[in-house]
């Protein structure tokens, strides 16, 4: 076999290990973009949590994206039949959030989630244990969730909520409001004691970030190939 021959022969598994190094190294790339991105919405939810809450009137109108997690604080009076018990899964387990809207004097409702109740909650038994006096709540602004679960879509009309949709959840209940966003509650005063209690608290606010880990992964993988196809060269010399 001559050399060109032997050159010829490996030009293909040579050319292969080319084009994986270059995706290889595209997928890194990608990687060390996204822990860019992971650390910046960390440290954007870190000063969040530790700013003092804003009035709901402090809340600017647009896109609620870049509010998230900022606490708000505010007073007013529950619409307990306007309660709705939203499919949930937590640290606690499977169950619902308890959605009640929250009217200010003057102002639109804000559906506020008061927290988890386990699976087998009845609707009735919650819109009964809702307070009907003031209250003041501080939670973490939210948005409305309209696109749903991927599997499952709301059936209003059976009071099958699997996805926090604002604006369908106050036509359905008669509230003339579009709303933006909800809070998910961190405290509520005075404390609820009628059964089934709430637990607030629950968002989930500590992201993993094993971005550098992949994109050292995707780099090795890189590195290798390139060193495979410069040994599968050579033998053809």
């Amino acid at each position: 076999m001559t050399t060109q021959t032997g050159s010829r022969q490996r030009l293909l598994p040579v050319s292969i290990l080319l084009v994986l190094a270059l995706g290889f190294a595209g997928l890194g790339i990608w990687q060390i973009q996204r822990l860019a991105w992971k650390e910046a919405l960390i440290a954007d939810v870190t000063r969040a949590l530790h700013a003092a809450p804003i009035a709901p009137d402090a809340v600017p109108a647009g896109p609620i994206d870049k509010l998230s997690y900022h606490r708000v604080a505010l007073a007013g009076h529950f619409l307990p039949s306007a309660t709705v018990l939203a499919t949930a899964t937590s640290t606690l387990g499977n169950g619902y959030w308890v959605m009640v809207p929250l009217a200010e004097p003057g102002q639109l409702p804000i559906w506020v989630n008061r927290g988890f109740v386990p699976l087998g909650t009845k609707l009735d038994a919650v819109r009964a244990a809702v307070p009907t006096g003031p209250v003041a709540i501080v939670g973490l602004i939210r948005p409305s969730e309209p696109k749903g679960t991927f599997l499952r879509a709301n059936r209003p009309e059976a009071e099958r909520w699997y996805a926090r949709d604002l604006p369908v959840m106050a036509a359905r209940r008669g509230l003339a409001t579009e709303p933006r966003y909800f809070l998910d509650a961190q405290s509520e005063t005075p404390r609820p004691t009628a059964s089934p209690v709430p637990v607030p608290g629950l968002t989930i606010v500590a992201f993993p970030n094993n971005h550098l880990s992949y994109a050292l992964t995707w780099f090795a993988l890189c590195a290798l190939s390139l060193g495979a196809a410069i040994m599968v060269w050579r033998k053809a010399r």
